[in-house]
């Protein structure tokens, strides 16, 4: 049977998450992310990710050390860093300096620790390599932050906000991992020849960069940026952008059918935080005010906000450049990616599909 794209072809199976798109559910290694997210950590859900539980106080303890630990970069990867051309964007950046990670020490079956050491890499190649190309000093990593507040920390020279930062962090929880993307099933791919955890992360990295799975919310950026300088109310930029047939970034979701719960999650730690960034608090109007005029211009037309949506205010409420914003996806799905490599190493068979000949015979 042939499938375009492999489309509706189960692949594998898993037991780190389910999206369900006509519920509108995500799950975690059995939990519902609407759940799961309340109260915890980024180290926590990683942590429940790599090991398929949830961990004592004494286990993530254990793991933030671990994380900070490996808060380096060996020498030959901080050159190349340095010397990639300027012009080079970010995300080739990062997909070439976790390539000079494969060292010897990485070999077949992955392991946990190797999935530490990438995820901690990661923050450390954004940042460095942003204050380098802004003619900025760079800031050595915190052994006192979490990983989320570091990252901040590094990328700003300060000591991030408790607001930015916990809703950075609730959006880098939320996109953690979702099933079998694009990038998800390169990275078991490669894992699937029994090539190295550092192979199989370049791998993901490379798939992520494209525009049609990694894509920044610049659109949302965009939306909300027009509306805020508008001299009309926001209902009414929103009604003119309706009539005129234009869509609204941010709303719709290719899998979700219904509510996106990430961002459900993700607008309710923002009603947390109303008053303490005009951007976050002018997208919870925007949701509200647009949902309304689809109402009354498309009436039996329901549209509901993605993750991208609240991911564009939170973007530009913590100052990041738009060219930051796949690289911060990654920055989490490393987690993810790495997740699923060691899942597929435990039970593995190479992905071999057919495909049709569809060219002449001579």
């Amino acid at each position: 049977m042939f499938s375009k794209g492999l489309k509706g072809i189960v692949a594998a199976e898993t037991m780190i998450s389910q999206v369900d798109g006509e519920k509108g559910e995500l799950l975690y290694r059995g939990y519902e992310i609407k759940n799961l997210v309340k109260g915890r950590s980024f180290e926590e859900i990683s942590y429940l990710l790599w090991y398929g539980e949830l961990p004592t106080p004494a286990q993530l303890t254990a793991l933030k050390n671990e994380l900070i630990k490996n808060r380096y970069l060996h020498d030959h990867t901080f050159n190349i860093l340095t010397q990639l051309p300027a012009e080079m964007d970010l995300m080739s950046v990062i997909r070439t300096c976790i390539s000079s990670e494969g060292l010897q020490t990485y070999g077949w079956k992955p392991t946990i620790e190797q999935a530490i050491r990438l995820t901690s890499m990661v923050p450390l190649i954004i940042s460095y390599r942003t204050r380098l190309l802004r003619g900025q000093e760079i800031v050595s990593p915190s052994t006192e932050l979490g990983h989320v507040a570091n990252y901040l920390y590094m990328l700003e020279g300060k000591q991030p906000s408790v607001a930015h930062c916990d809703a950075l962090e609730m959006y880098m929880i939320l996109t953690l991992e979702h099933g079998m993307n694009a990038s998800t099933f390169t990275a078991r791919v490669t894992a699937s020849t029994e090539s190295e955890m550092v192979s199989s992360i370049t791998s993901a990295i490379g798939t992520m960069k494209g525009p049609l799975h990694g894509g920044a919310p610049a659109g949302v950026l965009a939306l909300l940026e027009e509306i805020d300088k508008s001299e009309d109310s926001t209902l009414e930029t929103i009604r003119k952008k309706i009539i005129r047939g234009e869509r609204l970034m941010g709303f719709g979701h290719r899998v979700y059918k219904t509510i996106d719960p990430r961002s459900q999650a993700l607008k309710t730690k923002l009603m947390d935080l109303v008053g303490e960034d005009r951007w976050l608090d002018l997208a919870i109007e925007v949701e509200y005010l647009s949902i309304k005029a689809l109402e009354e211009l498309k009436p039996g037309r329901a549209l509901y906000t993605n993750v991208e949506f609240y991911a564009a205010a939170i973007m530009k409420a913590i100052n990041f450049d738009s060219d930051l914003f796949t690289p911060t996806f990654t920055a989490s799905r490393v987690v993810g990616w790495s997740a699923h490599v060691l899942e597929q190493a435990e039970n593995n068979t190479i992905f071999r599909p057919e495909s049709i000949y569809i060219g002449s015979r001579h």
